[in-house]
C-alpha cells in the first residue's frame, strides 16, 4: 500500500471532482472543495479520508478561509487539483463584462490566488489544472471560457518556470466530457442567452449541442485514470491531451489565424444548415 498523503481538489462535489474524492480516498486523506451547502453530506458518505471545507472562487475571502483552513489541517499538501470551473456562454458584443470578469475570476484567479495561499504546504508536489480544449483556441460563443483556460494554462506554466520550489505542475486539456456542467452551464447563462439577439439560430445550436454532451461526452473516468496516473509519475509532463475531439483542436490550433477563422466559420455554417 502507498503511503498516505494529503490531496486537496476544489470543485469536488460533482464531475471529474466528485470521481477524483472517490478514488483518491480509497488510499489517501482529501480535502474536498465544494461551495454548495446541500451537497457537504454526500462528500462525507464517500469516506472517513474525505474532509470537506467551503470554497467560492468568485470570492477572496472565502478562498483565504480555505486555504487557512488546509494550512491548519494537513501542514503539507501533496497533490493539488484545481478542478471547479463555469462556462459563460454568447455571442461576446452582448454578454454583460460582469459576467466575463467572473468567468476569469473562477477559472483563472480564483485558482492562482488559492495556489499561491498554499505555496507554503507544497514541496515535492504537484499540482494539477483541469484545462480544456478550449485552451487551444477561440470557439464561438464560448470566448470567455476559452481564454479563461487559456489565461490558466499560460500563469502556471509561467509559476513552473519561474519557481525555486520543487514542484510539478501539469494541465490536463479534455475534450468535451460527459459531466453536469453542460445542465449547469445553460442555468447560469439564461440571461446572456435571452439577450443574444440577432443570434438566435447560433444559440439554439449550442444549446442542443450543451445539453448532448452532458450525455455522450468523454466518460469522466478516462480523465480521472489520467490524473491518477499524472499524481503517481514521478516526472509529469506539463500538458496533456484528452479524447479525439481535443487533439483534434490541438493540431488545427497550429494553423495560421486566418485560415483557422475561415475553417471554423465555415463549419458553422455548415452545422447551422443541418441542425433542426
Amino acid at each position: 500500500m502507498s503511503e498516505k498523503k494529503n490531496i486537496v481538489i476544489t470543485g469536488a462535489t460533482s464531475g471529474i471532482g466528485r470521481a477524483l474524492c472517490v478514488e483518491f480516498s480509497k488510499e489517501h486523506t482529501v480535502y474536498a472543495g465544494y461551495r454548495n451547502e446541500k451537497l457537504v453530506e454526500d462528500l462525507k458518505s464517500i469516506s472517513h479520508n474525505v474532509i470537506p471545507f467551503y470554497i467560492d472562487l468568485k470570492l477572496p475571502d472565502s478562498i483565504a478561509f480555505a486555504a487557512n483552513f488546509i494550512k491548519v489541517k494537513a501542514g503539507h499538501v501533496d497533490t493539488l487539483i484545481n478542478v471547479a470551473g463555469c462556462v459563460v456562454a454568447g455571442a461576446i458584443e452582448n454578454i454583460d463584462i460582469k459576467r466575463i470578469r467572473e468567468q476569469f475570476e473562477v477559472n483563472t484567479f480564483g485558482h492562482l490566488d488559492f495556489t499561491q495561499r498554499l505555496l507554503p504546504l507544497l514541496d515535492d508536489s504537484k499540482i494539477i489544472n483541469i484545462s480544456s480544449k478550449a485552451s487551444y483556441g477561440i470557439f464561438p460563443f464560448v470566448s470567455p471560457y476559452c481564454a479563461s483556460k487559456r489565461a490558466l494554462d499560460i500563469m502556471f506554466n509561467s509559476m513552473l518556470l519561474e519557481t525555486h520550489k520543487n514542484i510539478s505542475i501539469s494541465s490536463v486539456k479534455p475534450g468535451v466530457i460527459a459531466t453536469p456542467l453542460w445542465g449547469k452551464s445553460i442555468d447560469e447563462n439564461e440571461e446572456s442567452i435571452k439577450n443574444t439577439h440577432g443570434f438566435d439560430k447560433e444559440i439554439d445550436y449550442i444549446l442542443e449541442s450543451a445539453r448532448k454532451n452532458e450525455t455522450y461526452g468523454l466518460d469522466t473516468m478516462e480523465v480521472v485514470k489520467l490524473i491518477l496516473a499524472i499524481d503517481k509519475d514521478p516526472h509529469p509532463k506539463s500538458s496533456y491531451t484528452v479524447g479525439k475531439d481535443a487533439k483534434l483542436a490541438q493540431w488545427i490550433s497550429k494553423l495560421p489565424q486566418e485560415w483557422l477563422n475561415k475553417l471554423i466559420k465555415y463549419g458553422m455554417r455548415a452545422r447551422l444548415k443541418y441542425s433542426k
